[in-house]
């Protein structure tokens, strides 16, 4: 093993271990700089061949890491110790695509027929960026990154279907251009962005009042840049509505102890 695969093992044991005894209840963003974080759905099993159908013809949105065997808690490809039912600081829980709670642990409503599916997150991508001296408005202002849900529909499969959400980081155009030739290296987690400046072509109305996360402010001679998002899932799951469903938190993500360098392409 070498030294960077076990700082990275001892980093993600160490925040999944905050997170499961409460410690930390905030944002990922920042933590145990290098790992992967990862989206999380949870589906019974009925809906999760279908699930499953949607991540593929929808790659952008919902890149797959890892998928657990039906009832059973654990990721061992993502992390030594990891349990999906405790490990992340926050989760939402769907009936009939309603959120009805959002709960630090899942423990007591976990059912022998839950399905779990880690996908890419864009934090990832972040530490490349931010390596590159690209500011990330959202990191150096303490907040989550903004999302909106758009017009743009994601290719339907089984019984899944909706909008795709997109994150923004607004970037002066040099960097925007950097930014796509980074972010290309990694479609693992979300890949390069899907849509730059204007807004309102992809149904976004105001950027101040973003659907989830928090807005950060887009100063003269800056273009907004969206990429894909793994909260694209929440929006299909309140359009499609299954009977149970749990997910992450938007921001509050999964540590693992693979590492971001592993996951670009050459």
């Amino acid at each position: 093993m070498s030294a960077a695969t076990e700082r990275s093992i001892k980093a993600g044991c160490e925040v999944r271990r905050r997170c499961r005894s409460g410690e930390w209840k905030g944002p990922t963003a920042g933590l145990a700089p290098g790992n992967v974080q990862a989206n999380l759905v949870i589906l019974p099993q009925a809906w999760a061949n279908d699930f499953l159908r949607f991540t593929q013809a929808n790659p952008k949105p919902c890149p797959v890491l890892a998928v657990s065997e039906p009832g059973y808690p654990r990721l061992p490809m993502l992390g030594q110790d990891l349990d999906i039912r405790t490990d992340l600081p926050q989760y939402r829980v769907w009936r009939d695509g309603e959120l009805v709670e959002e709960p630090a642990e899942i423990t007591e409503i976990w059912r022998e027929d839950l399905v779990s599916f880690a996908l890419g997150c864009s934090f990832s991508f972040e530490e490349a960026l931010a390596e590159e001296g690209i500011e990330l408005r959202h990191m150096s202002c303490g907040w989550n990154v903004p999302m909106y849900r758009t017009n743009i529909a994601c290719v339907p499969a089984g019984r899944f279907a909706g909008p795709l959400v997109v994150s923004m980081r607004p970037l002066i155009p040099a960097d925007a251009i950097r930014a796509i030739q980074i972010t290309s290296r990694f479609p693992a987690v979300h890949g390069a962005p899907v849509h730059i400046g204007l807004p309102d072509r992809i149904g976004i109305a105001d950027l101040g009042r973003p659907d989830y996360g928090d807005p950060v402010p887009v100063r003269d001679g800056e273009l907004p840049v969206f990429w894909a998002c793994g909260v694209t899932p929440q929006a299909v799951i309140a359009e499609v509505a299954p009977e149970f469903c749990i997910t992450h938190a938007p921001g509050a993500m999964l540590v693992t102890d693979l590492l971001n360098a592993r996951l670009a392409s050459l």
